[in-house]
């Protein structure tokens, strides 16, 4: 088993106290610890390969009042000095932020043995300033004013003599609330700080990675805390002071993503959890979130573990992505991407798309899966759809495009033994060279690839090929054994081949002369990728037979379907086919609000116009190196010349220009952007596109 992560392990550490927030707060804030326990914290960062383990949860001493914090904080500090001193990262949570005033003397006590000499920072990712000691002439609540005490500034409860932080090498992010005394005093100190202001202007993750860098330049070793009232309290409303308007959760999770491994990081800490105001355990989840991003893996790790761990089926692009939104994705270094790929069509209606998520939320709080033994509330509904979309009579609802297409080959020999009268065991299946149909064992003794069909022999009998493109060649292929010609009608992983017009249109001639079924394969090019809800309408065709997936999935599970009239249907019976997770209430919920989606914005169209837009583009660039550009609405490639470069050279040089694609055939570059691209978009991949080859041209060796 290959090495997983060598960083350091994580130790975690429960404060269950609030005896420095408000009375009216103490009961919530001393069960934060145990409620983010039994969340799965500890699992949360163990996701990232990191060997982790709640050490304890640290409970005050039976005594009056603020009392009980001192002996408390002084036990929090000795735990995290430990921690740090045996070569492991504490993160501390729970608790009110009083507990910061441990948290931090532990671990400048520990930095002081480890580098007498260096200084120790930290970065306090906080609403409020929490440095102030007086308001009206009295002393305010002890959760409000750590940091004043960090700063060696007397309140008795939390400072210790021998602990205090240099101002300089304090920096405050996110900060909102905060009075005109304290303004002054951090100021006067030279604090830094980047407000809320800064925070809209530059992005937080900018802000962040400036402020670690100084922190990192200026001292031996530094802490992070972090206030979860800094997040908007939309996203986290268990806290015990919340302030409007604030850092969205998910911004801040990708903004602290593999904080961990900063170098000179000697402590984490999260504070102020609240779970006596949670609402749909909303903040227990972000905390959870918030901590497995800033424990995750590096990108050399996480591609490291892929190679070790998992099978050699596929070269991916250097990128190691993260998340996406509409037409964008970001990789684990921060770096953005205009995803002009777009999940080989499977993310046609962009990243994360709301309607869809929320479908998928909504459905996933219902019922999820059921199987086929029962009827489900969700299916009818998308049968119901795609009958009234696409026309025929009756859908056979499955999950991946190869299950689709197996569907559809065995309802097409089922077809010609029960209907047209072959022999048993003779039906034939054409299919046209250049295809890409899917990867099953059938499947692949159709394919003209050799290095998909190489060492998984031997193939079913009755698997032939056509040239595709040529409908001569089709119909000097048909005999009376043949039950289906199986076509795309643009080839996709063959290079985004465009057959000659009306190609498709007699082909159906043919087969409906010849009595074979027509089954087209639409999984990339259906639902409105080429300008058309199928590309089998731009020759005026209705196939016997279609195939749907990826873009019914909506983006976010494998949905596919095999659509056909009752002639060919209804050669199934119950127990003859199935498939346990076809048709799945969750499937069947995002499918029919994806159907939905592609109709009520008319995506078709938008595929149409901005396809148009997009290839005419491409004619201009008029680089040697361009050997064709061709495709249908928002499904284009771009060949180029294979005597100078591959399409995967192209490709890396796309990537650090911010574009995201992928090469097929070699020489070609497929471009299939999701279909609510904005044409502005579109002008940034041609300009990069523009770079790119002009960047491959200037590294050609030149003539003599």
């Amino acid at each position: 088993m290959p090495e997983m992560n060598a960083a350091r392990p994580i130790r975690i550490i429960g404060v269950a106290s609030g005896l420095g927030a408000p009375a009216w707060a103490r009961p919530g804030c001393a069960q934060g610890p145990e409620v983010l326990r039994r969340a799965g914290l500890v699992s949360a960062v163990r996701r990232n390969g990191r060997a982790a383990r709640w050490q304890e949860t640290l409970q005050p001493i039976d005594a009056p009042g603020a009392d009980a914090l001192p002996p408390l904080l002084n036990v929090l500090a000795e735990r995290v000095e430990r921690a740090v001193l045996a070569g492991a990262l504490p993160v501390v949570v729970g608790g009110d932020q009083s507990i910061a005033a441990g948290t931090w003397r532990g671990a400048m006590h520990a930095a002081a043995q480890r580098a007498p000499e260096g200084d120790f920072g930290l970065l306090w990712i906080d609403a409020h300033a929490d440095a102030h000691t007086r308001r009206g002439g009295e002393v305010c609540n002890l959760a409000a004013m750590p940091l004043a005490a960090l700063l060696g500034l007397h309140v008795a409860a939390l400072s210790e003599d021998d602990a205090h932080l240099h101002a300089r090498n304090v920096i405050i992010v996110g900060l909102r609330s905060a009075d005109d005394d304290e303004t002054r005093l951090l100021r006067r100190l030279g604090v830094k700080v980047y407000d809320q202001q800064e925070i809209d202007r530059r992005g937080l993750r900018n802000v962040l990675e400036e402020a670690t860098r100084r922190l990192s330049a200026a001292t031996a070793s530094f802490g992070v805390s972090i206030d979860l009232d800094v997040v908007d309290p939309a996203d986290a409303p268990a806290v015990s002071t919340p302030a409007s308007y604030g850092i969205p959760g998910d911004v801040l999770c990708e903004a602290v993503r593999g904080l961990c491994d900063e170098p000179k990081l000697c402590a984490l800490e999260v504070a102020e959890f609240n779970p006596a105001h949670d609402v749909d355990d909303r903040t227990a989840r972000l905390v959870l979130a918030l901590l497995e991003s800033a424990t995750a893996a590096g990108e050399r790790d996480l591609r490291r573990w892929e190679y070790e761990c998992g099978a050699h089926n596929y070269r991916p692009l250097p990128p190691v992505l993260t998340h996406g939104r509409g037409c964008h994705v970001w990789d684990t270094e921060g770096r953005r991407y205009l995803d002009m790929m777009s999940a080989y069509s499977a993310v046609s209606f962009g990243h994360a798309h709301p309607r869809l998520v929320n479908a998928l939320i909504q459905q996933a709080g219902r019922l999820a899966v059921a199987s086929r033994a029962y009827h489900n509330d969700r299916l009818p509904l998308l049968l119901r759809k795609l009958h009234e979309v696409f026309g025929y009579e009756a859908a056979l609802p499955v999950n991946t495009g190869l299950e689709a297409v197996e569907t559809a080959i065995k309802a097409a020999r089922r077809w010609a033994y029960r209907v047209k009268g072959v022999p048993a065991d003779a039906a034939e299946i054409i299919a046209c060279d250049g295809n890409f149909h899917g990867r099953s064992t059938t499947i692949v003794g159709l394919s003209s690839i050799p290095e998909y069909r190489d060492g998984f022999g031997p193939f079913p009998p009755g698997l032939l090929r056509v040239p595709f493109g040529d409908a001569a060649a089709l119909a000097a292929a048909i005999t009376p054994n043949t039950a289906a010609f199986l076509v795309e009608p643009i080839q996709g992983e063959g290079g985004i081949v465009v057959p000659p017009a009306g190609y498709l249109a007699a082909c159906a001639d043919i087969c409906r002369e010849r009595g074979v079924l027509l089954i087209c394969d639409e999984v990339q090019t259906g639902l409105g990728r080429t300008g058309r809800l199928l590309a089998s309408q731009h020759d005026g065709v209705r196939p016997d037979g279609v195939i749907l997936g990826k873009a019914l999935g909506g983006g976010l599970l494998p949905v596919s379907a095999f659509l056909a009239d009752r002639r060919v249907m209804d050669v199934f019976g119950p127990g003859e086919h199935g498939s346990t997770f076809g048709g799945n209430p969750l499937a069947a919920s995002v499918a029919f609000e994806a159907l939905s989606l592609l109709l009520e914005e008319d995506l078709a169209a938008r595929s149409a116009e901005l396809g148009d837009y997009l290839l005419a583009r491409l004619h201009q660039l008029g680089s040697p190196l361009i050997r064709d550009v061709r495709g249908r609405g928002l499904f284009i490639g771009l060949e180029v010349d294979g005597r100078y470069t591959d399409a995967r050279q192209v490709c890396l040089k796309l990537l650090a220009r911010g574009v995201l694609t992928m090469d097929t055939r070699r020489t070609v570059l497929r471009l299939a952007p999701p279909l609510v691209v904005e044409r502005a978009q579109l002008d940034e991949a041609v300009l990069a596109i523009a770079g790119a080859l002009d960047e491959v041209e200037q590294e050609l060796p030149r003539a003599a």
